[in-house]
């Protein structure tokens, strides 16, 4: 009996334990099937940012692939730059360059026109005193020459040493050529006639001549003595252009001239220039 209580003891222990057990059991049965849950729970998202991983090294791949690219394009940029700096700089010191040669041209241009403005001074002062010879010299040809038996359209040329080519510099002068008509002359005064050039300063003296040829002519009626550079015997025809060409024997000097044409019977006309 003493043992069937004992057995019975240890059996009622054991159904007690077999309780606890399997309270244990359905505990960890239940923490099982939450963990499980769990952990599908954590697969899921395990599996998300596996997925939201793989999307970020995508996009780092990406930005470090479009970075590189950026750089590589900044570098080209940067090079670009660079040389676009080297192109202005060198445009800049042209424009440099050429400031200072622009500036250094003005300044020759100022002292150029203040020159020329002087020159124009002297020239109009020039002309000036041509026109009032001129108008001189006119009066005094209304006055001395024939009416119907006159030169007209004078051409006066200087030419340079052993050239054809035109100065009006006296230094240079050493031949001069000397043209003019004669139009609607009358009958009586046509037919072979000496004609005389005669070349004076603004004070009628007559330039130096190695071989001057004396002449007289008759002027308004008047015995009057000439001394002419050229001279030359003429058929006078109703109308005709006659030309003399004379080398100086000496150089002239600069200033005023007249260019006076005579025949037997009076002054036919005359014409100034000037010598610089």
């Amino acid at each position: 009996m003493s043992e069937k209580a004992d057995l019975a003891s240890e059996l009622g222990s054991i159904e007690m334990l077999k309780l606890e057990l399997e309270a244990e059991v359905d505990s960890l049965d239940a923490a099982y099937n939450s963990l499980a849950v769990e952990n599908e729970s954590l697969q899921k998202s395990l599996t998300s940012e596996k997925a939201r991983v793989r999307r970020r090294d995508q996009r780092i791949k990406s930005i470090s692939n479009a970075l590189a690219t950026e750089q590589t394009d900044n570098k080209g940029e940067i090079n670009s730059l660079r040389n676009q700096i080297q192109d202005l700089l060198a445009s800049k010191s042209a424009l440099e360059s050429s400031i200072f040669s622009l500036r250094s041209e003005n300044d020759s241009l100022r002292n150029t026109t203040v020159g020329l403005t002087k020159n124009l001074g002297k020239a109009r002062e020039d002309n000036l005193a041509l026109a009032n010879l001129n108008r001189s010299m006119e009066g005094e040809l209304d006055r001395l020459t024939l009416a119907n038996f006159k030169a007209s359209a004078f051409n006066v040329e200087f030419l340079k040493k052993n050239s054809k080519k035109v100065t009006s510099k006296s230094r240079r002068a050493r031949r001069v050529k000397v043209s003019f008509d004669l139009t609607s002359v009358p009958q009586e005064y046509q037919g072979v006639r000496p004609v005389y050039l005669v070349i004076t300063d603004e004070k009628a003296t007559p330039i130096n001549l190695k071989e001057p040829i004396s002449a007289q002519v008759v002027v308004n009626g008047q015995t009057q003595n000439i001394m002419a550079a050229e001279a030359k015997e003429v058929n006078v025809q109703k109308s005709q252009r006659i030309s003399f060409t004379h080398e100086l024997d000496e150089k002239l000097s600069s200033g005023y001239y007249r260019i006076s044409v005579y025949t037997d019977i009076g002054l036919l006309g005359a014409t100034n220039f000037r010598l610089r």
